[in-house]
């Protein structure tokens, strides 16, 4: 399809200039950009293809970047990334220097709030709707937030504050509801259910029509149309609960439906205080293949638009989330006390074969981490074994949770840590850089990093049989494709391994970086040590090899602040020995989006820049050691 209308819009304001009848054709040559720039690049699709005519009335009707813009979660954005000036560099999309899949402020102005985890949309928009208030702005903000979304307990903490007076100002904003029923994974709970079951509005759509026929005839009986009406809407849609809060609620309507969204937009734009549309929209819109199978078009990578997404095949090797899975199933085939939890991640945790063989112990509680964690614990505290599906990035949302609720009362809960250290493409939102240093220091917790798929599954094991929090964190993706153990053996508790006897210099490796630290140790003499645990720390080990060696490098793909490699020079420091440690990993900046491979290469992280690193640091090719100034 040729892009003769797209190609002239490069902002918004180019936008407001057509006419709306021209906006239908708008429409369908924005949502083919979507769809043959995704299918070169990979990245979200399903969610955006269902987006294209929202955004394009939002841009058309408020004034933006004026208007403050706010989408949800952030991952479909696409179509409002191409409006506001990217359309030229789509094709750069999640790639290393390219645009990123969420919303930056550093790469638009109309990118108002980066987001990219979710329910965090409508505090936002409060903030700027009452910082215009304040300085004197007439402004409008706007928050897109996804009917997943808005099961997160934060959505309703900012509702809550919204539909009030702040010290005698309202805000002037609109949330949209974006409903279509389908998140990453089908959203979960009454709250969505409440919403699916009252989507069409028929009857009250009926019963505005029969209060109009009464106000028409009879006037006077304007209060009990007003009632009617009220009552009437109470009972079959979900506004209510919504104006409960102060808003005043319109909906729903058809989010594909540009000639319903736009007159919508234009009145409910010109109205004071909060409001709240409720759009029905479609995942997958316009692509009849997306359309049927959103789940599996919602994130693919590079594949033609014609044929689809072929059938895959089986993979050369395991992905840590399919060996978590699997492991899943045997543990709790042997023990009915085990439970699993997930905030809405369930395929991409690998449970759907959990949850199909064990249906009444696997809870999927939507996007709401900190009732993940705590709802764990109450769990714990009656005797079960309740294993947390999470992503590491998601489990910095439950902080508190995590050492109140678990951590101080010491209940055996196994956190599974999926997507640890950087994960590419959606860049530093999602990267579980800091798990390590952020769980090492609660008191009752302990840290494990397999290597590998088998030390994946040993690991899992190891943590389950603790009496008190354990997590096990592993990367996205496949491992060294190493087999696995189809028992349920476990490490011996808190002991690392030597793995190659080296020369002066040992390398302590903590998970998958094991291998390029052994190719690295090949090529300097040195010795190299899966560590397994960050915490505890096999202090016996570290204390021997820093007493038989000239100097300790640690590796791993965690921050170095706070990291394992700190708890190496925590333990040498306690011990009043002051042999050099190098400590390498993620540095103290936000990584970008791109191709993993290559991030860690970049930051040293492969095999050759681990070599690199500790030559440069330490002259290992001469007779005797020189250490540098910098050495700690």
């Amino acid at each position: 399809m040729t892009h003769t209308l797209l190609s002239s819009i490069d902002s918004p304001a180019d936008l407001r200039r057509l006419p709306r009848a021209s906006l239908h054709t708008l429409a369908r040559e924005l949502r083919d950009c979507v769809l043959q720039n995704v299918s070169k690049t990979g990245g979200h699709l399903s969610s955006n293809l269902g987006t294209v005519e929202l955004t394009i009335a939002l841009h058309y009707v408020f004034n933006t970047p004026h208007d403050r813009l706010v989408w949800d979660v952030g991952h479909q954005t696409y179509p409002h990334k191409i409006l506001t000036g990217r359309r030229e560099r789509m094709g750069t999309l999640r790639q290393y220097g390219g645009i990123s899949g969420f919303p930056r402020r550093d790469e638009s102005e109309y990118d108002s709030f980066g987001t990219a985890h979710s329910s965090t949309s409508i505090s936002a928009a409060l903030g700027m709707a009452l910082a215009a208030k304040l300085k004197g702005e007439d402004r409008k903000a706007v928050a897109v937030i996804g009917d997943g979304a808005m099961t997160a307990g934060m959505a309703f903490e900012a509702l809550n504050n919204a539909g009030v007076s702040h010290g005698g100002l309202l805000a002037d904003m609109l949330v949209v509801l974006n409903d279509n029923d389908m998140s990453i994974s089908p959203p979960v709970g009454a709250l969505n259910k409440y919403l699916a079951r009252l989507m069409s509005g028929k009857f009250y759509a009926a019963a505005r029509e029969g209060a109009k026929s009464v106000l028409k005839n009879a006037p006077p009986l304007l209060e009990l149309a007003r009632r009617f009406e009220e009552h009437a809407k109470g009972m079959v849609v979900p506004g209510t609960i919504f104006e409960e809060f102060g808003f005043t609620y319109v909906g729903p309507i058809d989010g594909h439906d540009l000639d319903a969204l736009i007159p919508t937009l234009e009145n409910l734009r010109g109205k004071k205080g909060p409001q709240f549309l409720h759009v029905v929209t479609k995942k997958g819109y316009g692509y009849k293949l997306a359309e049927a199978d959103p789940i599996l078009y919602h994130g693919p990578g590079k594949f033609d638009p014609a044929k689809g997404i072929a059938k895959p095949s089986a993979p050369a090797k395991p992905a840590f989330m399919h060996i978590f899975g699997q492991w899943l199933c045997d543990m709790a085939a042997t023990d009915p006390r085990l439970v699993a939890i997930t905030p809405a991640m369930l395929e991409g945790s690998g449970m759907v074969e959990f949850q199909r063989r064990f249906p009444q112990r696997c809870h999927d509680v939507g996007i709401a981490e900190q009732h993940a964690v705590t709802f764990a614990a109450g769990l714990a505290c009656e005797g079960l074994k309740p294993v947390v599906a999470i992503y590491s990035t998601f489990l910095q949302r439950a902080y508190d949770q995590l050492i109140h609720d678990v951590a101080i009362q010491n209940l055996p809960v196994v956190f599974a840590l999926d997507r640890a250290g950087l994960v590419g493409a959606d860049g530093a939102t999602h990267a579980g850089n800091y798990d390590i240093a952020f769980l090492r220091c609660i008191p009752n917790m302990a840290v494990l990093t397999p290597a590998d798929e088998n030390e994946c599954r040993m690991a899992l094991s190891t943590a389950y049989r603790r009496d008190h929090p354990v997590a096990v964190r592993y990367p996205r993706g496949a491992g060294a494709g190493v087999a696995t153990d189809p028992g349920l053996p476990a490490f011996e508790w808190g002991k690392g391994e030597v793995r190659r006897r080296g020369q002066r210099i040992a390398i302590l490796a903590f998970g998958t970086l094991l291998y390029p630290a052994l190719a690295a140790g090949d090529k300097l003499d040195a010795t190299v040590v899966n560590m397994r645990f960050a915490k505890p720390l096999d202090e016996a080990l570290v204390l021997e090899l820093a007493r038989s060696h000239e100097a300790i490098v640690t590796v791993e793909d965690g921050c170095t602040m706070g990291g394992a490699g700190s708890a190496v020079m925590e333990t040498l420091q306690a011990a009043g020995i002051a042999t050099p440690v190098l400590a390498l990993g993620l540095p103290d900046e936000f990584i970008e989006h791109g191709d993993p491979v290559k991030l860690m290469s970049m930051l040293g992280l492969d095999a050759a820049g681990i070599e690199q690193s500790v030559r440069q640091r330490f002259a290992v090719t001469k007779p005797s050691l020189v250490v540098a100034a910098s050495a700690v």
